[in-house]
């Protein structure tokens, strides 16, 4: 399959799932600050206003991926994957303020009620059933569309996904927090919030981190690094080889590779030997493959065990 195909192909699994979670979220946020409203639940409004930022970052993403997957041009050689990358950065920044005005917010609700200029509320049960069915489906849409973004090796994706389940357990301190209260403990759903805010930073800490790393040029996974190396030396062709260097662009994995070959071949026979390794790796690696391969004549010196591979 060419890399245009299985970009596309990954496009159109990538844009599926995250407007399946557009869907999810948009009747989430609405359910969620309703029923918070109504039934007293400070934790589920600020739910409700995660799940509206989750709405959010499905756009970036989508943008991300429309913006990150056009064609090489001459300002762009490589091509725009790394659009993609400062996509998850911004779905990553959003988590963490969001984090940071649910924390705000409850830590000012406490401060009220400690000095009696606000009464702790009762919290209604409809805030638990909201609270149960939240988890489910934020926790279900986080495993779709984590595996979509494995496949497709989409890092905006993937920091997507994230968001999805930071949701999920932002609910789940929202049932925390109603249960607490339940049990006299006043503070429970401020408290609840407090640990929400806090995991939604620790995930777009982490997600941004991430982003920097392949932004400074990160190799490709251990794993593929692993798959590469094995393609390469079942191909009998190829004497030795050496200088392996992989970086992740956006979705894209590029390689520099340096074979050895036998010294009496000519031109035509040592690209033919090129061309039949980058197929195979376009046919066993499922991430799309940008190749370049320095052939030289194979000499004992020459070997990947007297040089370095780096």
């Amino acid at each position: 399959m060419s890399k245009e195909k299985q970009i596309e192909l990954g496009n159109i699994e990538i844009r599926s799932v995250t407007y399946l979670g557009v869907v999810v979220n948009i009747v989430l946020a609405v359910v969620k600050v309703a029923v918070g409203i109504f039934a007293h639940s400070m934790a589920l409004i600020a739910d409700g206003i995660h799940s509206l930022s989750d709405m959010a970052t499905d756009v970036v993403v989508l943008l991300g991926v429309y913006f990150g997957s056009k064609e090489p041009d001459s300002k762009h050689p490589y091509g725009h994957g790394r659009i993609e990358t400062f996509a998850a950065a911004i779905v990553a920044v959003v988590l963490i303020v969001v984090g940071g005005f649910m924390i705000y917010r409850a830590a000012l609700s406490i401060a009220k009620m400690h000095y009696g200029s606000d009464q702790a509320p009762f919290i209604g049960q409809a805030v638990l059933w909201v609270a149960i069915i939240s988890v489910f489906s934020k926790e279900l849409i986080y495993r779709i569309t984590r595996k979509v973004a494995v496949k497709t090796n989409s890092s905006a994706l993937y920091a997507n996904a994230w968001h999805h389940r930071s949701d999920a357990l932002s609910s789940v301190a929202v049932v925390i927090g109603f249960i607490a209260t339940r049990f006299g403990y006043h503070h429970g759903d401020q408290v609840a919030t407090i640990a929400v805010g806090l995991m939604i930073i620790f995930v777009g800490v982490k997600i941004i981190g991430e982003c920097l790393e392949e932004f400074a040029e990160r190799s490709a996974d251990s794993q593929t690094i692993a798959q590469i190396e094995q393609i390469i030396s079942s191909e009998t062709m190829i004497k030795d080889w050496h200088k392996l260097r992989t970086r992740s662009v956006g979705r894209e994995i590029f390689i520099d590779l340096h074979i050895l070959v036998d010294p009496e071949l000519n031109i035509t026979d040592a690209h033919d030997i090129t061309e039949v390794l980058e197929r195979s790796m376009r046919q066993n690696i499922e991430f799309p493959i940008n190749l370049t391969v320095h052939v030289e004549p194979y000499r004992p010196e020459m070997t990947k065990n007297n040089t370095s591979n780096l």
